[in-house]
C-alpha cells in the first residue's frame, strides 16, 4: 500500500509556508551577528530612528505585539501575551553569535536590577538546532529569565508590517505595559543603553 499523501492544496499551502519561513531566516543570516542593521518598516511606520541604533515608537503609534507563545528552552509553555501589564524586553539571540555573547552579562544584569520595577526579560533563542548549547549559554551567562525556543524563526514572521520588528541577531524589543512594541534595537547593548531604553517606559503611568 502506497503512504497516505496529503491533498494537493494542503500540501501546496505547506510548501508555501515552508519557503516563507526560510526566507524569513535567510534573511537574518544576512544580519545575523553584523552588530547593525537597517531600520526598515513601511510607509506606514511611525517609529522615531534614534541614535546608537535604538529606534521608539511615540505612545500613540505603538502596535500591538503579536501573539508569541511556545515551549522554552527548558521545555516549559510560555506566553508573552500572560505578561500584560509588565514591561516586557524580549532579546532575539543564538549561542553561536558573538555578539549576543557580549551583551548577555549586561542583559542579565539589568533585569535583575529591574524586575522589581515591573520589567520582565524574555529571550528568543533561534538557529540552535537543538537547546542544548543554548542552556549552556544560559548557565555561563547567569542568565535566569525564560527564553522561547525558536529555531527556524516561525515567531520572526509575525511581527505585523511597519512595526518595529527583528531584521538581526541580536535584536532587542522593548513591549509597554500594555503589549505594544515601544522600542527596538538592532545591536549589541550595552548595560548602559539598554537602561536608557527601558526608562521612559518605566516612566510611564
Amino acid at each position: 500500500m502506497s503512504a497516505c499523501r496529503a491533498p494537493r492544496g494542503l500540501a501546496t499551502r505547506r510548501r508555501a509556508t515552508v519557503l516563507a519561513i526560510g526566507a524569513a531566516v535567510a534573511a537574518l543570516s544576512l544580519t545575523a551577528c553584523s552588530g547593525s542593521g537597517a531600520s526598515g518598516g513601511s510607509a506606514d511606520t511611525k517609529f522615531v530612528q534614534g541614535k546608537g541604533g535604538v529606534d521608539t515608537v511615540p505612545e500613540g503609534g505603538r502596535k500591538d505585539v503579536p501573539q508569541l507563545s511556545g515551549k522554552t528552552l527548558a521545555g516549559k509553555p510560555l506566553d508573552v501575551a500572560d505578561y500584560k501589564g509588565k514591561i516586557v524586553v524580549l532579546n532575539v539571540w543564538g549561542s553561536w553569535c558573538a555578539p549576543c555573547r557580549a551583551e548577555a552579562p549586561n542583559l542579565a544584569k539589568v533585569a535583575k536590577d529591574t524586575k522589581a520595577k515591573g520589567v520582565q526579560f524574555i529571550g528568543i533563542n533561534t538557529r540552535d538546532d537543538n537547546p542544548a548549547p543554548a542552556l549552556k549559554f544560559e548557565k555561563e551567562y547567569n542568565v535566569d529569565y525564560p527564553s522561547l525556543y525558536d529555531p527556524i524563526g516561525k515567531l520572526m514572521l509575525r511581527f505585523p508590517k511597519g512595526s518595529l520588528n527583528p531584521q538581526a541577531i541580536p535584536s532587542t524589543i522593548v513591549l509597554d505595559r500594555e503589549g505594544r512594541i515601544a522600542a527596538r534595537a538592532l545591536t549589541p547593548l550595552s548595560e548602559e543603553r539598554l537602561r536608557a531604553m527601558l526608562e521612559p517606559l518605566i516612566a510611564e503611568k
